[in-house]
């Protein structure tokens, strides 16, 4: 008797084992997910301060009324909306 439970015990671990790689390979996939959503996310704005008359890159949409968004002036990186601010007619001006 006793050692059909030791054989028992024996028999769970690998099936605990296997149960415990799956959990893990979910909650890793998981935080890649939403690491990368976020990431996917973020947003760039070329905008102009309508007093200062001068363009830079922002990570906020703007909500005053001094500032506003240029032309076409949302890009997913920092880099592509630097380069859309150099090439901007209103913003080389």
């Amino acid at each position: 008797m006793a050692s059909s439970r030791i054989a028992d015990g024996i028999a769970k671990k690998p099936e605990e084992d296997i149960l415990k790689k799956f959990l893990m390979i979910g909650a890793l996939a998981f935080t890649a997910m939403t690491v990368a959503e976020t990431a996917m996310a973020a947003e760039y704005y070329v905008v102009r301060d309508s007093t200062t008359k001068k363009c830079t890159v922002v990570e906020t949409k703007p909500t005053s009324s001094t500032t506003v968004v240029v032309d076409n002036g949302i890009y997913k990186t920092k880099t592509e909306a630097e380069t859309g601010m150099k090439t901007t007619k209103v913003c080389t001006e």
